[in-house]
């Protein structure tokens, strides 16, 4: 018998995919370069040459049973080893290998995250403006996904409404800094109230409050700033980072989560994240990249190209009269739409060959993301197109 949950998803599918396959399709009619795509968070950027070296190296020289065999259920330990040391050195962390779980990417490690710290039925608050794809994580593990409005003025966290949110069914509440698609990157005195808050509705709640925090883009950062490191400002914290964005190897599917040396059950939490594998058909990622990335596990892309493309386009839409909070990392912008309906919007941009996504799927309404992991001469010759786009339709 065919399930009939799986069913009834095919009839919501990922809007940005849907996106990114129509102007594919466009290109194949007008040619790609007259389609300004900016859809899906494809890095752009080449790899670190560190990262080719790794892999040339190992595949003429390493052995094949360790470059391609199976590797233990919870990881390569000289990744683990390796990833807890940076962890340690960048944030000032006391991470051993035993709290770092290798994944399939960032997503892996929210879907692993999400099942280690609930049960069926519990409640997972998720803030607005959120990744889409978190509904089917925290719904695969059978919870309930409760979503606190955005407040749209900062995008940071409305507080008044996470402490209304927060009840007994509360399991754990799951953020994404810097956020997609906002590109905002929470601050200190974010995190800082959010870790009260969560200290204190534990205690009234009779039971601890897992953080799970999604971190794949912390080394995209602009202005010369840095990100705080969530797990250093509250205990009970998952931390779940993929190196897709920063080395630019999202095909790869490396990610971890890193569990903090506080937090309640520590050294057991990687342990279930192997039982949970067993569940979800994971198995690690594969060795060759674990291997790859564990000594280079500090190297990134040249991430700059990102920072040049936000600025020409938040000064763009700026200048054209749109609100937009200015990101501070990510490769992501979400300017407010001149008009409530954000779906009618970006239907309307596809006409001109622009590709925006409506910010619906993010759980807001009335505005667009753009992914600017694109060239960007194409960046520059698109932002004609949006000013044309803007003044036709809207005056």
């Amino acid at each position: 018998m065919i399930n009939e949950t799986y069913r009834a998803m095919l009839g919501a599918k990922n809007v940005i995919r849907e996106l990114s396959e129509y102007a594919t399709a466009r290109g194949k009619e007008i040619g790609y370069e007259n389609v300004y795509d900016f859809s899906l968070g494809n890095p752009s950027v080449p790899v670190p040459e560190a990262f080719t070296e790794k892999m040339i190296g190992l595949l003429k020289t390493g052995d094949t049973m360790s470059l391609h065999g199976y590797t233990p259920t919870l990881g390569n330990a000289h990744f683990k080893e390796r990833v807890a040391a940076s962890l340690n050195k960048k944030y000032g962390m006391h991470y051993e290998a035993k709290h770092i779980f290798p994944t399939t990417g960032a997503a892996g490690a929210v879907a692993h995250a999400v099942r280690a710290v609930s049960a069926p039925g519990d409640e997972i608050i998720v803030i607005a403006p959120f990744f889409s794809e978190y509904k089917p994580y925290v719904e695969g593990a059978g919870c309930v996904m409760r979503i606190v409005a955005a407040d749209t003025d900062s995008f940071q966290i409305d507080f008044e409404l996470l402490e209304k949110a927060i009840g007994k069914k509360t399991a754990a509440v799951l953020i994404n800094t810097p956020n997609n698609p906002s590109g905002v990157v929470f601050s200190k005195e974010t995190l800082k109230e959010l870790a009260r808050i969560l200290t204190k509705k534990s205690e009234e709640c009779g039971h601890n409050l897992f953080l799970i925090t999604d971190e794949p883009y912390r080394d995209i950062l602009f202005d010369k700033k840095e990100a705080p490191y969530v797990s250093s400002f509250y205990p009970h914290t998952l931390s779940c980072y993929s190196y897709a964005k920063s080395m630019s190897i999202p095909g790869e599917r490396l990610g971890y989560v890193a569990v903090q040396p506080d937090c309640e059950a520590a050294d057991e939490i990687v342990p279930m994240c192997g039982q949970i594998s067993r569940g979800l058909g994971h198995n690690c990622p594969p060795s060759i990249i674990m291997q790859a990335v564990a000594d280079i596990c500090d190297e990134t892309s040249d991430l700059s190209v990102y920072e040049t493309n936000m600025n020409i386009i938040y000064d763009t839409v700026t200048a054209l009269g749109l609100s937009c909070v200015r990101p501070g990392g990510t490769f992501y912008i979400f300017p407010k739409a001149p008009e409530e309906d954000a779906v009618a919007f970006c239907k309307k941009a596809t006409e001109y060959d622009l590709i925006l996504v409506p910010s619906d799927g993010f759980g807001v309404k009335g505005f667009f993301r753009m992914a600017y992991c694109v060239d960007t001469k194409k960046v520059e010759r698109a932002m004609p197109v949006l000013r044309r786009f803007i003044t036709e339709v809207y005056g």
